[in-house]
């Protein structure tokens, strides 16, 4: 099976991969925007949370490398399977979710 690896939107080009396991569809950071937080205040950038970038997924081990109002970049222990630009990101604290943003 081929799977869209990137966008290259400057040469109108897609970057596709063949096989599930392809390492250019795994990512250990990203960048969200669009943020919203569940408490109205960001979570603290100096503890490890759970983080899911697909709906079923079991909560990743992750923690927040850089934050401010527009935006975050979120660290994963282990490298996430198809990171996407559009999707969200959703951090917890054990079951409480604390909110998240739009994965750049």
């Amino acid at each position: 099976a081929w799977y869209v690896a990137s966008k290259d939107l400057g040469a109108n080009a897609l970057i596709v991969v063949q096989g599930h396991d392809h390492p250019l569809l795994t990512s250990r950071s990203l960048v969200a925007a669009d943020l919203a937080w569940v408490g109205g205040a960001a979570p603290s950038a100096d503890a490890t949370y759970g983080g899911k970038t697909r709906y079923r997924q079991s909560d990743a081990a992750c923690r927040i490398a850089s934050i401010d109002a527009a935006r975050c970049e979120i660290e994963f222990d282990e490298p996430q399977w198809a990171v996407t630009a559009g999707q969200s990101v959703v951090l917890y604290s054990g079951e409480v979710c604390l909110g998240g943003g739009v994965i750049q």
